[in-house]
């Protein structure tokens, strides 16, 4: 009986051992794994909105992408084919636009946001930074961000990550001539549309490895922010993002501006101006003391940031001054589009609301 009893305990126990090991989920990439649709995309986290023509886009966690054609008022979501958080998204014409984020992945669309492909992820990106510095070493490049001793180090760290890459912004000046930048550093180049994409870490005047925060074209320039005060811009001549100071040594979240008027913004509500494309600077006064986190150019030229507590700061002469709109409620928010005359439409913590600021 007893051993009838002990019998009986130990097939019961296998069993159970046999059911939790079937029923162990395996592991499922994120980037092979498409982003799931729910009913609640549009109020959940939401990153970065763009403008594509008359359309509406916007991006965010789990590989969420929804598109709105009234000027956001309702937004359906699409078919991603990933599902890694989302940070930016940027259109250069009305049908061509691209989005990054975690795991180094860049999705690319054709048809203003409506169907999308992976053009590249943190695998690739591996693959293509070893590969690259294999061929072309450094040496002869002065300036760059470790010279030629601390590069190898970076490129081998670069790879033992495999997909833990972070792309945090992403911009293009027409439909092929692009960049993404990201943490530690991490900046590719592609003059294809996304077909093929070459690192530049070694042609940035970045020592430190600072995360690049942002990138965007004011007026004639190329600029690139990121933390620790760091601000770049383009050489065009020598193919170099080179230094220039401002003198704040805290994170500057992104870049915006028109012709003439060159302003970098981001921690404690800090926005400094430059009227001659970096040579000298002046601190704006935004009465803020959170992040600003985004910022949209109206279609009558106003200047406008908002911030992580729910600001939008509106300036109407360039950025010398700013001015806190009047909204109906504060949204916390990650970035801001301008659309119509008068209108925001916010991407936040809170997913996405309109706001005006007549």
């Amino acid at each position: 009986m007893i051993y009838k009893m002990i019998l009986t305990v130990m097939m019961a126990m296998a069993l159970l051992t046999f059911a939790i090991a079937g029923s162990t989920p395996k592991f499922k990439d994120v980037l092979e794994t498409p982003a799931l649709k729910s009913a609640l995309a549009a109020k959940s986290l939401l990153n970065g909105i763009a403008v594509a023509g008359k359309r509406l886009v916007s991006v965010g966690q789990r590989g969420h992408i929804l598109y709105s054609d009234d000027g956001g008022k309702n937004w359906t979501q699409v078919q991603v084919p990933a599902s890694s958080d989302l940070v930016a998204v940027y259109f250069p014409t009305p049908e061509k636009g691209w989005a990054v984020g975690h795991d180094g992945v860049v999705l690319h669309s054709a048809d203003s946001g409506l169907t999308w492909v992976k053009q590249f992820d943190g695998y690739a990106a591996a693959r293509i930074a070893l590969s690259y510095y294999t061929a072309h070493p450094p040496a002869g490049r002065p300036g760059g961000t470790a010279a030629v001793s601390g590069l190898q180090e970076t490129i081998q760290r670069f790879v033992q990550e495999g997909a833990d890459k972070h792309f945090l912004d992403v911009w293009f000046d027409n439909e092929t001539d692009g960049f993404i930048v990201g943490s530690f550093n991490t900046i590719f180049h592609t003059t294809d549309g996304g077909r093929n994409w070459q690192p530049w870490f070694e042609r940035t005047e970045n020592p430190g490895l600072a995360h690049l925060y942002a990138v965007r074209r004011i007026g004639q320039d190329i600029f690139i922010s990121g933390e620790q005060g760091l601000v770049l811009k383009l050489d065009p001549g020598a193919g170099m993002f080179r230094r220039v100071k401002v003198p704040y040594p805290g994170t500057f979240f992104g870049v915006t501006g028109r012709t003439g008027a060159l302003l970098v913004f981001g921690m404690r509500g800090q926005v400094f101006r430059s009227a001659n494309g970096g040579q000298s600077w002046q601190k704006v006064e935004t009465g803020v003391s959170v992040g600003l986190t985004g910022s949209t150019v109206t279609k009558d030229g106003r200047l406008v940031l908002v911030s992580q507590g729910g600001d939008v700061l509106v300036s109407k002469d360039d950025g010398l001054s700013f001015q806190t709109a009047k909204v109906e409620k504060a949204l916390p928010a990650a970035a801001v589009a301008a659309f119509g005359e008068d209108t925001l439409v916010l991407a936040g913590f809170g997913g996405l609301a309109i706001r005006s600021i007549k």
